[in-house]
């Protein structure tokens, strides 16, 4: 799984474990270990759900300050409505 520059340190100390992705499937499975950087995650859960329906809890364990930056950073892919699906990648580092 990548990550931007700017957020893998977060992801490898623990401080990120989760991730929304707009992918047309899903690229990564539970269960699954995949690189980061030096380090490696094991994805625990991945499930689809509405862009509207991301939590506060969910956005500090993804890292952004707010809904408009997860939705820019997950837009690089497409445009992201309120009713876009996202699949939300929980994971930790092992």
């Amino acid at each position: 799984m990548e990550f931007s520059r700017e957020l893998r340190e977060d992801v490898l100390s623990g401080e990120i474990t989760v991730s929304f992705r707009l992918w047309r499937r899903p690229k990564v499975k539970p269960g699954g270990r995949y690189r980061v950087g030096t380090g490696q995650i094991v994805v625990d859960s991945v499930e689809l759900i509405p862009f509207s329906a991301i939590d506060e809890a969910d956005l500090r364990r993804c890292g952004e300050p707010d809904l408009e930056s997860l939705r820019q950073r997950a837009a690089h892919a497409g445009a992201v409505h309120d009713d876009t699906l996202l699949y939300r990648v929980e994971f930790h580092v092992e």
